[in-house]
């Protein structure tokens, strides 16, 4: 299974179908495997395999873990078979048992937003003008998971001077440090507490960051991306400690990218997407935070609107380039045919040209979503602009 991970990463795909193909031969029970295969996105199962799956399930001493992975694949095989409401079924079960083991609060990410909201104003940022460290290299990829941020960072790391990394923790790390690392997420003194650091603070901060990325740093370009999504929750601290890095939001339908996220088991973090009730009020959480930054800090942070990019990517890639300062080369808008390594979920997508049906996927399930578009309140209708 591992080798077949291996592969996938690396673009091998077919090399990876059937490392985890022998792996369930091995282990018919193994969950993450059959999971796997499913991760693939571009994969089919066949009717051979969804039995297979099934059975599985009814084995005796099955363990959660392979339980619920065996649950979000059967979701995906059935989902592509069309049957609908078993799909959704599948993956409510699988989400349900994955969220028993986790400990998110959403009530904590609106607490957050609300301190961070609160903190970061016109004045704070004025008052650190010219501070933190003033190296331009990071671009920051930053939004939801399963919102396009994997073709966005497929597209600019197709540029000859910007290398692909992954989805580094350094900035979650060291907000981590600064909140005192507490026990409870809600008893951290961040963001509060970057008021109290120094300009040599701010720049020994920013210079850490580089220090922490270098290590990921093989071409030698003068730029590289830093694809965590989860860091729209710091771009306050980015600004504060890395004023001249360029942050890109990558945002998608917010259906679209919920449903996607509660369809998807992430094999760590990303605790809020196991509930369409949590994954829609964190969606509306950062939509929120966005919001303000972009007035305070206006034409900070460049948004790529998912079926934007998909209904004109050479317009919408012009202009990311342009607002990361890069000349436009035509490698970006054939970004399919980069060989870099890519760990994330859409590893296989975006190893071929962009195409336009995922961006509906949801509307086949829009029966059982009504307590997402509860969640989610007014961001819904104002999509692709926030609430007034």
């Amino acid at each position: 299974m591992s080798l077949g991970h291996a592969l996938k990463t690396v673009g091998r795909q077919a090399d990876s179908v059937a490392a985890y193909r022998k792996a369930v031969e091995l282990q018919p029970s193994l969950g993450e495997a059959w999971w796997s295969l499913a991760n693939l996105k571009t994969f089919r199962f066949a009717q051979d395999d969804v039995a297979a799956m099934h059975a599985a399930l009814g084995a005796e001493g099955l363990e959660d873990d392979d339980r619920l992975h065996l649950h979000f694949a059967l979701g995906k095989a059935l989902e592509d078979a069309r049957a609908f409401g078993p799909a959704f079924r599948h993956y409510e079960t699988g989400n349900a048992i994955r969220r028993e083991s986790l400990g998110y609060r959403a009530a904590d990410t609106s607490d957050q937003v609300h301190r961070a909201k609160a903190l970061f104003t016109p004045d704070f940022f004025a008052e650190r003008a010219g501070q933190g460290c003033a190296a331009p290299d990071p671009i920051f990829i930053i939004g939801l998971p399963r919102a396009g941020s994997t073709l966005v960072e497929q597209i600019l790391a197709s540029h000859s001077e910007v290398e692909g990394t992954q989805e580094l923790p350094d900035i979650i790390t060291l907000a981590r440090r600064i909140g005192g690392k507490p026990a409870a997420e809600r008893d951290t003194a961040y963001p509060e507490a970057l008021a109290g650091l120094s300009p040599a603070d701010l720049k020994a901060l920013g210079e850490e960051y580089l220090e922490r990325a270098q290590v990921h740093r093989k071409l030698g370009r003068p730029f590289f991306i830093d694809k965590m999504p989860n860091n729209w929750a710091h771009v306050g601290l980015i600004q504060a400690i890395l004023p001249n890095a360029k942050i890109i939001d990558a945002r998608r339908h917010p259906l679209g990218c919920c449903f996607s996220g509660f369809k998807q088991h992430f094999a760590r973090g990303q605790g809020f997407t196991y509930s369409l009730e949590d994954v829609g009020r964190y969606y509306a959480d950062y939509v929120a935070l966005m919001a303000h930054f972009d007035e305070v800090l206006p034409g900070r942070v460049h948004r790529v609107i998912y079926e934007q990019m998909v209904a004109d990517p050479e317009a919408e890639t012009r202009r990311l380039l342009d607002h990361c300062g890069l000349p436009f080369e035509e490698g970006c808008l054939r970004f399919y045919e980069n060989d870099r390594a890519v760990r994330t979920a859409s590893s296989e997508q975006v190893r071929q040209p962009i195409y336009a049906d995922a961006a509906e996927h949801w509307r086949n399930f829009e029966p059982w979503l009504a307590p997402l578009k509860v969640a989610l309140g007014p961001v819904l209708e104002s999509y692709p602009k926030a609430p007034a």
